[in-house]
């Protein structure tokens, strides 16, 4: 690596872009930054430079280029990259989506469960970005992952977790979006239903998140900020049911299983959380009508309890905010009711 760069590379995360900054050295001759660009990555070509550039996925000192822009020494170069960490061909399949809002730039999806959202080791079909393919291709048969990287995705939610999700349907909406999302300008809140009763009304939990030492697959909380990216999460009851408790949770950054990782981190995994030990009971009593409602409990919703009710963002080109939200699903739905009328609590909605 060259000493007149400074790339900083962020660990993949529920948003698929990751961001690299480069300084141009005081010694350096006028050079087209696509060709400057282009040295500086490895395996990169000068096409797909050429392509960032045109999507204003990279910008100089704040502001969009063209390919022929002739670097300074001290500009400040920006390049959202795509994170693909297992790569693979997006087939289109036609596969019904809940689409909540769409315009020639944006598309906001309801995700159900059970459904994962971009092809990968052992889900190459039936994922929710095959069924976008689909539907992209049949507003626009030309359309291809090189003129549109991934077909517009640029976060992700877990296979078990619902709620909303918002793709891009021009790589400039694209660019716009991880912007947005690398600026933690994205609104987005989430209704868990967690094991234990919280005891503050509302808090936030500081904590990195980042791969687990011993368990690849799972991610863990680094207090110390020794391991992981920085990630912040608020959150604010909602109901309490003595065992558990319902939960809103507000992301400021979005590492991967992010909310998952922090409540458990406080003393309060999520219900039905299988890959983080929410599928036993955790907090009650040892009577056998209590194992068995909480078996019921699994049973109703059988899943991690946890559900993308909200997303906020700036329309990519009109430049105004947009508000969506996401009724919770049934499974979610008859959980909480299950667990209401089980504690005896009137609600509180």
């Amino acid at each position: 690596m060259n000493n007149d760069e400074e790339i900083i590379k962020e660990e993949p995360a529920d948003e698929l872009y990751e961001r690299k900054t480069f300084k141009v050295d005081a010694g350096q001759e006028p050079l087209r930054i696509d060709k400057w660009v282009q040295q500086r990555i490895e395996n990169a070509s000068r096409n797909k430079v050429q392509q960032a550039i045109d999507a204003a996925f990279l910008t100089v000192n704040g502001k969009p280029v063209k390919s022929n822009y002739k670097v300074k020494p001290g500009d400040d170069i920006l390049l959202m990259s795509l994170v693909n960490p297992e790569y693979t061909e997006v087939k289109a399949e036609n596969i019904p989506l809940n689409i909540v809002y769409e315009d020639k730039d944006v598309m906001v999806i309801n995700k159900p469960p059970n459904m994962v959202v971009h092809p990968g080791v052992g889900n190459y079909t039936g994922t929710l970005l095959n069924g976008v393919a689909y539907h992209l291709l049949q507003q626009e048969p030309d359309l291809t992952e090189d003129s549109l990287p991934r077909y517009g995705l640029v976060h992700r939610i877990d296979k078990n977790t619902t709620g909303l999700i918002v793709l891009a349907k021009t790589a400039e909406a694209a660019a716009h979006l991880a912007k947005q999302f690398f600026n933690h300008t994205v609104s987005r809140k989430y209704i868990a239903v967690v094991w234990g009763n919280v005891e503050k009304d509302e808090g936030t939990i500081v904590a990195h998140v980042g791969r687990h030492l011993r368990y690849r697959k799972m991610f863990d909380a680094y207090p110390e900020g020794d391991h992981g990216k920085h990630a912040i999460t608020h959150y604010k009851i909602i109901e309490r049911f003595n065992y558990v408790t319902e939960v809103e949770c507000r992301l400021e950054t979005g590492r991967t299983h992010q909310i998952r990782v922090h409540m458990k981190y406080i003393g309060h995994t999520l219900f039905n959380d299988v890959e983080y030990g929410g599928d036993k009971i955790l907090k009650g009593t040892i009577y056998t009508k209590y194992k068995q409602f909480v078996e019921n409990c699994f049973e109703v919703c059988p899943r991690v309890a946890l559900h993308a009710a909200t997303l906020g963002f700036v329309h990519p080109r009109t430049n105004k905010e947009l508000f969506f939200e996401a009724p919770l699903p049934d499974d979610m739905r008859l959980l909480i009711e299950k667990w209401r009328s089980y504690a005896g609590n009137k609600s509180l909605h």
